[in-house]
Formats: structure tokens, sequence, C-alpha cells
């Protein structure tokens, strides 16, 4: 079993520091340190963000295969669902329709799923254009490495908002986060 954060408490207050400060700027790429070394294919900000976010109350889905699914759930205590049922997914291939996904409802739209998702790259600088709110007038975010018609199919969740999903991006020790508030042109 390979070992989770070396100091539990104080690692995992980093962790979800690095969580607050990309939600509050979408599309800022945050590192992540000191991350832990999970099994692959989880990069170390996947696993970092994991054992920082989710617990024994949290419904987890992923894709990573026997070794990960044990170390989540021996460091985290999460139950394993299947997606529609899970609060944070991690995905390290191709992600679940997200359409069919846990979304919130009216009433508790903050219930919504948080996906995880793996990226070959981060760049400061790409094609991707965001905007909406803790983006002053707009960003610029270079991602690769994700499925043919990710941000189309992200965009058709648009007009369920408040409902929707937040989508936390991988890659080796950094993340960067696209909350569902955040448009993505």
């Amino acid at each position: 079993m390979q070992p989770g954060f070396s100091d539990p408490v104080l690692d995992a207050q980093s962790a979800f520091r690095a969580v607050l400060e990309a939600m509050s700027h979408p599309g800022r790429i945050i590192p992540v340190a000191p991350a832990p070394l999970p099994p692959v294919p989880l990069s170390p900000a996947m696993g970092a963000v994991a054992l920082a976010l989710a617990d024994a109350d949290t419904p987890l889905w992923h894709d990573a295969g026997a070794e990960a699914g044990d170390w989540l759930r021996f460091h985290a205590g999460s139950p394993l669902a299947e997606a529609p049922r899970a609060m944070f997914l991690l995905a390290t291939g191709t992600p679940p329709a997200l359409a069919g996904l846990n979304l919130g409802t009216e009433e508790a739209p903050q219930e919504g799923a948080t996906l995880l998702l793996a990226v070959k790259s981060l760049r400061p600088a790409g094609v991707l254009r965001l905007r909406g709110p803790g983006i002053q007038h707009e960003t610029a975010l270079g991602v690769e490495g994700l499925p043919e018609g990710f941000w189309a199919e992200r965009a058709a969740l648009r007009p369920l908002f408040p409902c929707g999903l937040d989508i936390i991006l991988c890659c080796d020790s950094q993340i960067a986060a696209i909350p569902r508030t955040t448009e993505v042109v």
C-alpha cells in the first residue's frame, strides 16, 4: 500500500487550500504540495485532492483500477459508488457522461458532484477562454488531454444552473478548477 500524506493534518489542509484557491480563481493553475504518491494512474494532485475532500460520508467513483481503489478506501475511507450517485468522481480516462452525474437539485444545487479529471498538460495560456465569478474580465487556459467533445457536453449543462458539476483538472502536482459558475468559450 502506497502511503498517503506524510503529515495527514497539515498536508490535507495544504491541499484543501490549493482547492479553495483554484475554485476562487477559475483557470488559474495552482500547485498542490506536498502531494502523496498514489498508485498509477492517479496523479499526485488527484490523490491529494481526493484525500483532502473525500471522507466516509462522500461516495466516490473512479476508473483507476483495484490498487487505486484500495488506496482511496484506506486513506480517505470513502465508500465506492456508481457514477450517478457519487459526490466525487476521479476520471483518469474518459469520464462518464456528464448529464448522467449527480448535478444536485434546485433545492440543493450544492449537492452536485465534483469531477476530478486527469489531463496531460495545463498551461496558463491557451485556446480556452473563461468568464465568470472570480475572473476579472476573461482568462485563458491551455488544457491537453481532454476527451473529444468534453466542453460541448459541459456547455449542455449550462441551462440547468445553479445545478451542475464543479470540475478540477489534475496534471502531475497541479490543478485548475472550472466551477459550474464559469463559462468556457
